[in-house]
């Protein structure tokens, strides 16, 4: 019976049940990603709690309360009786313009940077008259006098002056909250005191100094919505429903311009009632750090059984050509080198640029199993050889984290070619006659 040392079913068993048990840090290490991501997001809440949230812009609109009556029997008597109901016209601008700056900043929490900004936003537009016979109103049920134009801001905190609207030749301040919750739920408001001889037609405008973090958005309301924004940030991600129709995107910052029509939306420029909603066709702009260090750490994670099993591969190819013995505990070693890679890539991509702290993750690591592989084979050239492949290895797993777009592809373009070469080492194997002696050949000190 051969010894468990020479046996190379028992040798490959072990290989086996190595490479699975290290995948159980490198779940470990994938689980601390998401860990330490969460605790970024809540640095993030904890930031804009204190300045402002994600800002989004619903509207302007006007609602105007109406009466509408409707018959209900009685409980008892049977009897019709009628019932008055207070319902809200919505109506949206024919025109809006709206054009702005946004100022960002960057903020620490701990070792987290956090994007807030402040904007300086001027909204202006006109409404044209309702038409009361489309939507089947008596406009002598119609309370012209409540009507309010609205504007949907989803954190409030971020108002930073009083905003005065202008209409018409009239001015009036906003007030927070709004009289029906059909459209948005968060809002401010001005009164325009209307009677039914205005026809509810005028033009508006307002500025508003308004704070947030990451990202704000716009939407549609207008029959023809333009926007135009810019800023000093660098790094802008155009999100939504819609994308820019023309952006200038430099290292100093971005313009862009947005012309969305009502023909691109499935809501009408009036409605009663809670028919529609205007977020589904919000867009805007994402202000976005410039690297996410999670993200591209529990990207390299997802590799981890790529770099154990090739290494270890590669081990028991050295094993077979060279007869030479590799002892389990030292692929374990070995294998665990590979898994600190991870932990250490994560904790200094925390502290600086990713690439840089991959590459200096790839370097500690390579050092480390190169000093250790030279000193139990004794060979220096075997040594190179596994720290040259190791290096391949790592150089092809940091393109493809580059390549987001095209990493299935070039990650399989990868693996075949990672397969194909084991295939070609072990084409002259006999591997039903494979023996491993206890004969070494003479150690290589070069």
């Amino acid at each position: 019976m051969q010894s468990l040392k020479t046996n190379i079913f028992f040798k490959i068993a072990a290989i086996v049940a190595i490479t699975l048990l290290l995948l159980v840090p490198a779940a470990m290490i994938s689980g601390l990603i998401k860990e330490r991501e969460v605790t970024q997001t809540e640095a993030i809440q904890e930031v804009s709690q204190k300045w402002g949230g994600q800002q989004t812009l619903s509207g302007p609109f006007i609602s105007i309360p109406y009466y509408k009556y409707i018959k209900e029997p009685a409980s008892k008597d049977g009897k019709e009786k009628v019932i008055q109901i207070k319902e809200y016209i919505h109506l949206m601008p024919t025109e809006l313009f709206v054009n702005g700056v946004i100022n960002p900043e960057t903020r620490e929490r701990g070792i987290y940077n956090i994007v807030v900004y402040n904007s300086k936003i001027n909204l202006k537009g006109r409404f044209d008259a309702i038409d009361f016979k489309s939507l089947d109103v008596d406009p002598t049920q119609v309370q012209f006098d409540k009507a309010e134009l609205v504007l949907g801001i989803n954190d409030l905190r971020g108002i930073e002056e009083q905003v005065v609207l202008k209409w018409n030749n009239t001015s009036t301040f906003f007030n927070s909250g709004v009289s029906s919750q059909d459209v948005v739920s968060k809002a401010i408001h001005a009164n325009i005191n209307w009677n039914s001889k205005d026809s509810l037609s005028g033009g508006f405008s307002f500025d508003l100094n308004l704070k947030g973090s990451q990202q704000i958005y716009f939407t549609p309301v207008g029959k023809v919505t333009d926007i135009s924004m810019q800023s000093s940030w660098g790094n802008p991600s155009f999100s939504g429903a819609f994308l820019p129709d023309n952006r200038m995107v430099t290292d100093t910052g971005f313009k862009s311009n947005w012309n969305v029509i009502h023909l691109n939306r499935d809501y009408p420029q009036t409605w009663l009632g809670k028919k529609y909603q205007l977020s589904e066709y919000a867009f805007g702009i994402d202000l976005l750090l410039p690297v996410d260090a999670y993200q591209k750490s529990s990207r390299t994670v997802k590799y981890a059984i790529l770099f154990i099993a090739f290494t270890f591969m590669v081990f028991f190819f050295m094993e077979v050509l060279n007869r030479i013995f590799i002892h389990p505990i030292q692929y374990i070693l070995v294998g665990l080198a590979l898994i600190v890679f991870f932990t250490l890539l994560l904790s200094l991509a925390e502290h600086i640029n990713f690439n840089n702290a991959y590459i200096l993750s790839a370097l500690a690591t390579l050092i480390l199993v190169a000093s250790y592989v030279r000193a139990i084979l004794n060979s220096t050239r075997l040594s190179l050889f596994l720290t040259g492949v190791l290096a391949i290895l790592y150089a092809f797993i940091f393109v493809v984290i580059q390549l987001q777009d095209y990493a299935l592809l070039i990650g399989s373009i990868g693996v075949f070619a990672i397969l194909g070469l084991l295939m070609y080492l072990s084409r002259k194997i006999d591997w039903y006659a494979l023996n491993l002696t206890e004969e070494k050949p003479k150690a290589e000190n070069e």
